[in-house]
């Protein structure tokens, strides 16, 4: 079959790009909160860039999802990184200057990398036959370990020849930010080849650009009679915005409690959780549905948040809580992702995947932006209280689809 050399040469293309997208997006997510709070001497805006930074992955998802519609996919995702790469110097020169506002522009710029990032892994899909879709996918998120867990452990290095250099504190990282970026766009651009939409049929060139939020309602009013192309969305949304409130305040939570240093190594560990096993759950998700995948993800997730906080800071549970707060959201992702795919017709599918992408990162950037008066008024545990109670809307619908579903094959 002609296309399966095409699948392979795809998929190996996107776990290279997505290693280096994720090492790059990472080195300075992991930072930023930090940089912040030293810029403004206050943690109750320090989660903001982050926020913004969701901000623009959020804003730039139905654009590009509009751009590989017309174009493929390589245009799309070339563009996103190096709109990612240029808002990463900015945010550079503002932590250097000390100019807040600029930072938030920067970052606004710098998440449309993330945008990139996340749409790697539909582009794994689209030559994928469905019993392979969710391995695909989790073999785009798995190789981003390399790079996600590198990122962060590599900041604090980043950050100490950063001060030596005569850079301010928690800006040297975002340097690694800028290659890892680049490398990113460069990968894509030479070995995305052919490209996988258009061998799959699902570029339009003909298609004339038409307006990203008009477009975000009308993919929204296709898709909510299906109820499994929903769950997909609702899944990955709501276990982003979980995860994302809980992990933006780790950092500062942990400094709090004397372990500043400890923070990035958490966040490597979170990481792990987020991409190490996700080719076991792409075949888990194959094997046993992708409904019942999501239910059990989003247990995971809870039982990440309960254990973040249940005991008060003991060091040890803030790894373990952590780790398995990216595994849940790992297990949304992936089945998520796979169900969306497979729920709806080439035409409708990749805006569809644009929206859920617009969608998961409206809610992170609200959770991200909110989490510092949260934690300021309220303290750290409500944030993974918030959390445990997002998990468990996520289990009761998908619960509720496949009781439905089991009905229909019994009638």
């Amino acid at each position: 079959m002609i296309t399966a050399p095409v699948q392979r040469r795809t998929v190996l293309t996107l776990m290279l790009s997505s290693a280096l997208g994720y090492f790059g997006f990472l080195s300075v997510a992991a930072v930023v909160g930090l940089l912040a709070a030293e810029m403004l001497g206050s943690d109750s805006l320090a989660g903001l860039p982050a926020a913004v930074e969701t901000v623009g992955t959020a804003i730039a998802a139905t654009p590009l999802a509009l751009r590989s519609r017309r174009l493929g996919r390589r245009p799309a995702l070339v563009l996103g990184y190096s709109v990612g790469v240029a808002g990463a110097v900015v945010s550079m020169i503002a932590g250097q200057q000390g100019f807040f506002w600029l930072l938030i522009v920067g970052m606004l710029a710098f998440g449309v990398s993330q945008t990139a990032n996340l749409q790697s892994r539909f582009a794994a899909a689209d030559l994928a036959g469905e019993s392979e879709t969710a391995r695909s996918i989790s073999l785009v998120v798995w190789v981003g370990t390399i790079g996600a867990i590198l990122g962060p452990a590599a900041a604090l290095w980043a950050n100490r020849v950063g001060l030596r250099s005569g850079l301010n504190n928690w800006v040297g990282p975002f340097a690694l930010g800028i290659v890892g970026v680049a490398l990113a766009a460069s990968v894509v651009q030479a070995w995305l080849r052919p490209d996988p939409l258009v061998v799959a049929g699902g570029v339009d060139g003909k298609a004339a650009p038409r307006n990203p939020l008009k477009d975000a309602v009308r993919s929204a009013k296709a898709i909510w009679p299906n109820q499994r192309a929903r769950l997909a969305i609702i899944a990955m949304a709501v276990s982003h915005m979980a995860m994302v409130a809980v992990m933006v305040m780790t950092p500062l939570h942990m400094r709090d409690h004397g372990h500043a240093d400890m923070s990035t190594l958490v966040v490597s560990v979170h990481v792990l959780g987020m991409f190490g096993l996700a080719p076991l759950i792409g075949g888990w998700a194959d094997r046993y549905g992708r409904i019942h995948t999501v239910a059990f993800g989003a247990v995971i997730l809870a039982a990440g948040t309960i254990a973040a906080v249940v005991a008060g800071y003991v060091p040890v549970l803030m790894f373990a809580g952590l780790f398995l707060l990216g595994l849940g959201w790992s297990f949304a992702l992936i089945a998520g992702s796979a169900l969306l795919s497979e729920s709806l017709p080439i035409e409708e599918r990749v805006p569809a995947q644009g929206l859920s992408d617009l969608a998961m990162n409206v809610l992170g950037a609200v959770a991200a932006g909110a989490s510092g008066l949260v934690k300021d008024l309220a303290g750290y545990h409500w944030l993974a209280n918030f959390a445990t109670a997002s998990a468990v809307l996520i289990v009761v619908a998908a619960l509720g689809i496949a009781r439905r579903r089991q009905a229909l094959v019994i009638d």
